[in-house]
């Protein structure tokens, strides 16, 4: 286990934090309980939330209004909802992640295509594991972690507590020496790829335009980072698909290994951007359910085109008025 994240410091037992250890106790202790009751608990906080309107809800919901316009109004309505219960199981399924022991968690996986990995294990060749922002991603990352070498990534949390206990939590699973990257650690995350390690990479959210183009995804243009391309280019690294969905009932998850791409990356940045994004959108209609429909996958927009996100917040200021 290796990275600057996961080293303790004295001053994250300051007073100013005991708070969210508490909280972060509590949440250790809720997670203790059987699998059946975390998934009942975590489906009733969905619900509970969903009940209240909020920017989350609003963007989610516009996000499946644009994602499968076939849909009827019902339609959406109804994916709103159980996405919201995914949501909420996906709190009980961190903990599970973090701090379940290994036996415990690994009776709920179930693996298929793992082949696809042990092919490239002895090459000396990087590889970067396309996943997705499924609810299930903290499940996903320790599961295929708990099997093979894989190196995390996570986005810096304002919260030094947070940030500790975040970075040692996605290694918790992890076999062998493994490490997490900030986000924005290009030059770290190059650098273990080019030696030949794994790395989780999820390129599916608007990060903007500094690194990116619009590539079109659900049919929409969507603002998409061309770093996977550039990665695998740099470094030489395969570039290995994964899913991890979310089972009926209690029967827990199943994560899907599938082929390295080929002829990848071509050069042609729009081109492997769309590319990507048809994997990510294939993976999304999987379970549409569980996706991260919370996130502003269309934010930025190409020069001329409305916010797509203004119309959803006007009616709910109308709504508030009435």
């Amino acid at each position: 286990m290796s990275s600057k994240g996961t080293v303790f410091k004295t001053q994250l037992l300051h007073p100013r934090y005991w708070l969210i250890w508490l909280a972060f106790g509590l949440w250790r202790g809720i997670t203790a309980l059987p699998y059946p009751m975390l998934l009942i608990m975590g489906k009733g906080i969905g619900l509970l939330v969903h009940r209240f309107p909020s920017r989350r809800k609003t963007i989610a919901f516009r996000n499946i209004q644009l994602c499968f316009p076939e849909l009827s109004d019902a339609q959406h309505r109804t994916m709103l909802r159980e996405n919201f219960k995914s949501v909420g199981m996906a709190l009980m399924e961190v903990g599970m992640a973090w701090w379940w022991s290994r036996k415990r968690f690994a009776k709920l996986l179930q693996f298929e295509g793992l082949e696809n990995l042990s092919a490239l294990e002895g090459s000396g060749q990087g590889v970067m594991l396309l996943g997705i922002h499924y609810t299930t991603l903290e499940v996903g990352a320790a599961g295929i972690s708990s099997v093979f070498q894989m190196d995390g990534m996570y986005r810096a949390h304002g919260n030094p507590v947070y940030d500790f206990l975040q970075a040692r939590g996605r290694l918790s699973k992890g076999i062998g020496d493994n490490m997490v990257f900030e986000r924005r650690d290009v030059r770290g995350t190059m650098k273990a790829l080019k030696n030949g390690r794994s790395l989780w990479y999820g390129p599916d959210q608007d990060y903007g335009l500094g690194q990116g183009l619009f590539a079109p995804f659900f049919g929409i243009q969507a603002a998409t980072v061309y770093a996977t391309a550039r990665f695998a280019e740099k470094t030489g690294a395969a570039v290995v698909p994964f899913s991890h969905i979310r089972l009926p009932g209690t029967q827990g998850y199943k994560i899907t290994v599938h082929p390295a791409l080929k002829d990848f990356p071509t050069g042609d940045d729009l081109a492997d951007a769309t590319r990507i994004n048809e994997i990510i959108e294939e993976f999304v209609r999987l379970e549409p359910e569980q996706y991260l429909w919370v996130h502003r996958r269309f934010k930025n927009r190409p020069e001329g085109e409305p916010d797509l996100y203004q119309v959803a917040r006007k009616k709910r200021s109308e709504r508030k008025k009435r």
